[in-house]
C-alpha cells in the first residue's frame, strides 16, 4: 500500500466521495490535516479532483473492513462516513466503531429512525445534509430575514438590511449590531466579510448584521431606506412578500366574492357552468310566467316566493298539492308540460355533471394531477427528497401552505407530505400545464430541490419564464456545485442559491476534529459558521488577545472562567483564559482553524 503521511493526532478518513464527500476533503486539506479518501464509487472526476487537492485516495473493494485497513484505520484520529447510501454509511461506521472504540467517527444517515438507534446505541455521531441545510432554504421561501442564533444564553438574529446612506457601520448601526458582512453596489460578488465597524458603507450598500431583538426594534423606528429589488430587505421593514395588487384587495367584501367567485369558475367544467346557466335562466322565466298568469279561483296571485317555490316543485317533478295547473288556462297548462320536461333534462343534466367533477376531483387528487384552487401566498416545493421533506414540514409549521410538485408516482415520501397537510401535484415542474395547476402566480415562494443540478436549473428558468420575467414570487434553487451556484448567481441572477454542500460541509469537519459546531447559516450570500470553543489550559487560546484571534472571523460573546453571565459586547483587547468560552462566528475555513488552533495545540 502507499505510504500516507500522519499529521498531528493522525489523518482523518474519508469514505465516499460523491459531493459532500469532495467538499469535506477540501476543508480538512485547507486545514492542513493529511487526509485519505475511500471511493466507493463516486463520479468520475471526484477521484482526480481529491488527488489534485492532496488527499490519498484508495478504492473501495473487498468490503468494508479491507478499505479502512488500506486507508489506515489503525493510525487514523477519525472517520466522516458518507457513503450514498444510508446502509453503506451504517455499515462502515459501525465497523470503524468496533475495530477502534475510542475514535471519532460521524456519518451521515438520512433515515431519522436508523440515525437516532445508531446515535443512541453505537456512540456515532450523526448528522444529517438535510437538517442542517433546510433552515436556508426555508428563509429563503418565507422571506424570513431574522435569522435566529443562540450565542451563550441570549436568541440573536441575523438580518440583511441595505445601509440608509453613506456612512461608517458604527453611525448606522450602533454598536449592539455586529456587522458580518457587507457587498457593496459597485462591486457586486466581492463582500466584506466580518468587518470592522469603522469600515465606510455607501447608501444601498448590502450588509448583514447580528444582534438582538431590542437592537433591531430600535433601527425600525429610524427612517427606512429604499429597497432594492433582489437584494436586502430595508431597514425597518418587516420579513415577508410584497404586498401585491391582489392581495391588497382580498379583506374587500368585494374582493372576497370576487375571489370566490373565481375560485368557483375555475373548479368547475364549462359544461356544467352552461347546464347550471340554462337552468338558472329557465327557473327565472317561469317565475315572471307564474307571477303574471298564475291565479287561484279566488282570484288570489301568486307572491314571488310562492312563484318560485312552485318552480322548484315542477322543476323536481315533486307535487305536494299545495299548488296545481288543473285550474289553469290551457296556455300556462301547456307551458307547465313544457316545463316539467326541459327542467327534469337540466336537473339531470346538472346533478350528473356535478357528480362528475366530485369524483373525478377526488380522484385527480389521489393521483396528484388535481388544481390547487384558492389557494394564494403558498409555496412550491419541487422535488420531494430528503432536504424537500424537511423544508415541507418546516413551511408548514410557520403557517404556509405548501404545494409538492414531484415527478416520481413512486416517491417513497408522497404519503408523508400528504399525512403533513401537503398537497401533491405530480408532474414535470418545467412544463406550463403543471405551473398552472399550482397557481404559481399566487405563490409566495418556490424552493427548487430535486437531486439534479440541470434539473433544478432547467425548473428555475421555467418558472422565471412562467413570470414573465418579474420577481414577485421568490425562488430558492438547490444546487449541489457550489462553483455552479456562484456562477447562476451572476449568469441569471438567482439570489436564493444554497449549495446544500457548503452548509454541512463544516459541521461534518468540525465534528471529525471534536470540534463544536453550533450551526451554519447565510450573512447575505456568505455562509458562516457558528461554534463555541472552551479555552484549555495551556492551549494555544490560553493568553491569547481577541485582535491576534480574529481576522475575518468575530468573537459574538465570551463567558469566563466562573462567571455565569457572559459577557455580549466584547473588545479587542479582551484576553482569553483557561476555562473561559467563547462564542465566534466566521467563515468555515477560518474558524476552523481557529478552533482547531486550541484543540491541537492542547493534544501536543
Amino acid at each position: 500500500m502507499e505510504h500516507l503521511p500522519v499529521g498531528p493526532g493522525g489523518h482523518v478518513i474519508v469514505h465516499g466521495l460523491e459531493g459532500l464527500g469532495l467538499r469535506v476533503v477540501e476543508h480538512l486539506v485547507a486545514l492542513g490535516l493529511d487526509v485519505v479518501a475511500v471511493d466507493d464509487g463516486a463520479r468520475p472526476g471526484a477521484v482526480q479532483a481529491a488527488t489534485a487537492l492532496g488527499a490519498v485516495v484508495v478504492p473501495h473493494h473487498d468490503g468494508a473492513a479491507a478499505a479502512l485497513s488500506a486507508a489506515g484505520l489503525r493510525d487514523s484520529r477519525a472517520v466522516v462516513c458518507l457513503s450514498a447510501t444510508d446502509l453503506g454509511a451504517l455499515e462502515t461506521a459501525l465497523l470503524a466503531r468496533r475495530l477502534r472504540p475510542e475514535l471519532t467517527v460521524v456519518a451521515q444517515i438520512r433515515n431519522p429512525a436508523v440515525a437516532r438507534a445508531v446515535r443512541a446505541d453505537a456512540d456515532v455521531l450523526v448528522l444529517d445534509v438535510a437538517t442542517i441545510a433546510a433552515p436556508a432554504i426555508v428563509e429563503a421561501c418565507l422571506g424570513e430575514q431574522g435569522h435566529g442564533l443562540r450565542v451563550a444564553d441570549e436568541v440573536v438574529q441575523v438580518r440583511t438590511v441595505a445601509a440608509p446612506h453613506d456612512g461608517q457601520l458604527r453611525d448606522l448601526f450602533g454598536e449592539d449590531l455586529v456587522p458580518l458582512s457587507v457587498e457593496r453596489l459597485d462591486a457586486p460578488g466581492e463582500p466584506a466579510v466580518c468587518p470592522g465597524r469603522d469600515l465606510l458603507v455607501a447608501a444601498g450598500d448590502t450588509v448583514a448584521l447580528l444582534g438582538p431583538a431590542a437592537a433591531w426594534a430600535e433601527i425600525a423606528r429610524q427612517p427606512a431606506a429604499e429597497h432594492t429589488p433582489g437584494r436586502s430587505t430595508p431597514v425597518g421593514s418587516a420579513p415577508g412578500t410584497p404586498l401585491t395588487e391582489p392581495h391588497r384587495h382580498r379583506g374587500l367584501p368585494g374582493g372576497r366574492l370576487r375571489h370566490w367567485g373565481q375560485a368557483v369558475a375555475r373548479a368547475t367544467d364549462v359544461r356544467l357552468r352552461r347546464a347550471l346557466a340554462a337552468l338558472v335562466v329557465l327557473g327565472a322565466l317561469s317565475v315572471v310566467v307564474l307571477l303574471v298568469g298564475y291565479q287561484e279561483p279566488d282570484g288570489t296571485r301568486m307572491t314571488p316566493l310562492d312563484a318560485l317555490y312552485f318552480t322548484a316543485e315542477t322543476i323536481g317533478t315533486i307535487g305536494y298539492g299545495d299548488f296545481s295547473f288543473r285550474e289553469q288556462p290551457d296556455w300556462l297548462r301547456a307551458y307547465a308540460v313544457l316545463l316539467m320536461l326541459a327542467g327534469a333534462v337540466l336537473a339531470a343534466l346538472t346533478y350528473a355533471l356535478l357528480t362528475n367533477l366530485l369524483v373525478s376531483q377526488r380522484l385527480q387528487e389521489s393521483f396528484g394531477h388535481g388544481q390547487v384552487t384558492g389557494l394564494r401566498g403558498h409555496v412550491v416545493v419541487v422535488g420531494l427528497g430528503s432536504v424537500g421533506v424537511r423544508v415541507v414540514e418546516s413551511v408548514l409549521a410557520a403557517g404556509a401552505p405548501v404545494v409538492v410538485v414531484e415527478a416520481n408516482e413512486g416517491n417513497r415520501y408522497l404519503a408523508q407530505a400528504r399525512a403533513l397537510g401537503a398537497k401533491v401535484v405530480l408532474g414535470d415542474a418545467t412544463l406550463a400545464g403543471t405551473l398552472e395547476l399550482v397557481n404559481l402566480d399566487r405563490a409566495r415562494a418556490v424552493a427548487v430541490l430535486t437531486s439534479d443540478d440541470l434539473t433544478n436549473l432547467e425548473v428555475a428558468l421555467a418558472v422565471r419564464d412562467w413570470l414573465g420575467g418579474t420577481d414577485r414570487v421568490t425562488v430558492a434553487m438547490r444546487l449541489f456545485d457550489r462553483r455552479l451556484a456562484a456562477t447562476v448567481r451572476q449568469a441569471f441572477g438567482f439570489t436564493h442559491v444554497r449549495s446544500t454542500d457548503e452548509l454541512a460541509a463544516p459541521w461534518f469537519v468540525g465534528a471529525a476534529l471534536g470540534l463544536e459546531v453550533l450551526g451554519t447559516f447565510l450573512a447575505g450570500d456568505v455562509p458562516l459558521l457558528h461554534a463555541r470553543v472552551q479555552v484549555t489550559p495551556g492551549g494555544g487560546l490560553d493568553g491569547a488577545r481577541l485582535d491576534a484571534l480574529t481576522g475575518r472571523s468575530r468573537v459574538l460573546s465570551v463567558r469566563h472562567a466562573g462567571e455565569q453571565a457572559a459577557h455580549r459586547v466584547v473588545r479587542r483587547w479582551t484576553t482569553l483564559e483557561a476555562g473561559d468560552e467563547a462564542f465566534v462566528v466566521g467563515p468555515h475555513e477560518e474558524l476552523l482553524a481557529l478552533l482547531r488552533q486550541d484543540a491541537v495545540t492542547h493534544r501536543e
